[in-house]
């Protein structure tokens, strides 16, 4: 067995949760990738390439030996957009330059790219995968037998490794996991920009675990949760929360397109798929640190972490305080629409916290 391979434990369907709360988590954050493979954004305009071949274990193991090839380039591309993007909030922000190490930043990413694809190459038990696209304007339904790992699996092999990843990154200062989170996500997406359209689709969906894990604190919510017993209403409030979090952020990232159709960020418009992903992300993590306050009992993680980090990183990404401030709104109005009123309240004093840390009295636009 090779250092990156998946323990007989983490092969089966992940739907046999422990009753302890860490794992409790960390199953009900896996299932939600733990599904058939859609695209996050509106349909795509798909290539309807050979599903068969794409999900072959000779072909999987051959994509990834050959984006391993590409990595170092890639990295270098990236930690250059990465630095021309970042560097210039070091100085506005008072970061030390210290803190970034390149050559450091780089090699992390490295590894938990490596760390991806060679899950990518293990073979688990037998399964049907389905991948919804489009082509020539036609919805299609794909599917074939695989023995390609769930990406749940993933997303449970990784989680201690990415949380002390991060948790190096933001013992000093914060900010910091905000280079390493663009460098990683520079990275994969120079590597997929080298594969067919749908192999891109199925191979993303690794690297979006990674991507989230970065810049979501999961670990340390999973550390929270084994500090309480397991009826405690909020840990009940949060496994509640976490198994909707993608459905809450598809409806708050759908009104808020809705409301600033033709915003542009950095990136494209608003619609964008790319853009589209990002902001998908987002609001999960907006939720993520939500729980994690909810189990600290405490607003340290909204004000050392996730505020700052906010604040170096949107104003470059022209992502404006006032859409913020909409997909906050939007946020408190799900979550009242999703919960029991009884789990809500519980988050919220720290609902109350981001919106005024976030408020228009603390952040004009320019």
């Amino acid at each position: 067995m090779n250092k990156y391979t998946l323990p007989d434990s983490l092969a089966h369907d992940l739907d046999g949760a422990t009753g302890n709360s860490v794992s409790t988590l960390a199953n009900i954050w896996a299932k939600k990738y733990i599904q058939d493979l859609q695209t996050d954004s509106p349909k795509q305009e798909l290539k309807s390439n050979d599903l068969t071949e794409i999900l072959s274990p000779e072909r999987r193991a051959a994509t990834a030996a050959n984006l391993l090839q590409s990595l170092r380039f890639s990295s270098a591309q990236a930690w250059a957009k990465t630095e021309n993007l970042l560097i210039g909030q070091l100085q506005s922000h008072g970061i030390s330059p210290d803190l970034i190490d390149p050559w450091q930043i780089a090699t992390d990413s490295r590894f938990l790219l490596e760390q991806a694809l060679q899950v990518y190459t293990e073979n688990a038990d037998t399964r049907i995968l389905e991948i919804d696209l489009c082509v020539d304007g036609q919805n299609l339904n794909l599917s074939s037998y695989t023995q390609l790992p769930k990406v749940g699996q993933l997303s449970v092999a990784i989680a201690s490794n990415v949380g002390k990843i991060r948790k190096k990154y933001t013992a000093i200062d914060p900010r910091t996991i905000g280079f390493v989170s663009m460098q990683f996500h520079y990275s994969g997406q120079m590597l997929l920009n080298l594969l067919p359209p749908l192999e891109k689709l199925v191979v993303n969906s690794y690297l979006k675990v990674i991507d989230d894990h970065l810049y979501m604190p999961l670990q340390r919510a999973y550390e929270a949760a084994g500090n309480l017993e397991y009826d405690d209403l909020r840990l009940e409030s949060v496994r509640h929360l976490l198994t909707l979090t993608s459905e809450i952020a598809r409806q708050v990232s759908q009104k808020t397109l809705i409301m600033h159709s033709d915003y542009q960020c950095h990136s494209g418009v608003l619609g964008s798929p790319q853009v589209r992903i990002s902001s998908l992300r987002d609001i999960e993590m907006f939720q993520v640190y939500l729980c994690l306050c909810v189990l600290e009992k405490s607003v340290t993680a909204i004000q050392q972490e996730l505020f700052p980090l906010c604040v170096m990183l949107y104003p470059p990404l022209k992502v404006s305080w006032e859409l913020v401030r909409t997909l906050l709104r939007l946020l408190r109005q799900e979550m009242h629409n999703h919960l029991d009123e009884q789990y809500v309240r519980v988050f919220e004093p720290y609902l109350r916290a981001l919106d005024e840390m976030f408020g228009d009295d603390v952040l004009p636009e320019a």
